[in-house]
């Protein structure tokens, strides 16, 4: 089975809604309404419980064929056998984390900046985060947003697939792909829908129609 492509919607499963959610069940629902990329996050629990609920995730993943990715933690990426890992701007450096994954693995980075962008395509970097484009409450440091136009600004600086991030609704779509995004990462788009199913297909959608 060939790898899905790194873009379209990224589908970021944050335990901050497993209370409400059970997250193999959204990401099997996400997966039927055409979302193919999905990271964990999950930024307070025990490395045990951490690496029960990545490997029930990458259980899924596996059976449905879409790409699983882990948040900042190599380790666990590894031990799950995820297909990579995303690193933030204060995780292991990029070539460590190379190092560790294997060349075959993906590495993604959030980036927030123009020279975090160069760095990341420098450093061999497999995709990059960027934002957030709007204000967002999903994560508790806040960067600015850098809206459409910084997102113009800081596409040619890498041929990387680059993903938009924070406050992406599916009205939102048209406009960052026409600035640059080869996709968007949403998470509180759909965890805090009224309907999610309606807006994963949205999203998806979305893309189709471009």
């Amino acid at each position: 089975m060939s790898r899905p492509p790194l873009s379209g919607v990224y589908l970021l499963l944050d335990e901050q809604w497993a209370p409400r959610h059970h997250l193999p069940a959204v990401m099997e629902l996400a997966a039927g309404c055409g979302i193919r990329l999905f990271q964990y996050r999950n930024k307070t629990g025990s490395p045990r419980d951490v690496f029960a609920k990545a490997k029930e995730l990458r259980e899924v993943a596996a059976r449905l064929g879409v790409l699983f990715i882990v948040n900042d933690r190599c380790d666990l990426a590894l031990a799950v056998e995820a297909d990579g890992v995303h690193l933030g701007q204060d995780d292991l450096p990029l070539e460590l984390a190379r190092n560790i994954m294997g060349r075959h693995k993906i590495i993604g980075i959030s980036t927030h900046r123009p020279d975090e962008v160069t760095q990341a395509t420098r450093g061999g970097a497999d995709y990059v985060g960027y934002g957030p484009l709007f204000p967002t409450t999903t994560k508790e440091v806040h960067e600015a947003p850098v809206g459409f136009a910084g997102l113009r600004d800081v596409r040619p600086l890498t041929s990387l697939p680059m993903f938009v991030i924070g406050g992406i609704t599916p009205d939102s779509v048209e406009e960052a792909v026409a600035s640059g995004a080869n996709g968007v990462a949403v998470a509180s788009a759909v965890f805090d829908a009224p309907q999610m199913e309606h807006v994963m297909r949205d999203l998806v959608a979305s893309f189709r129609n471009l």
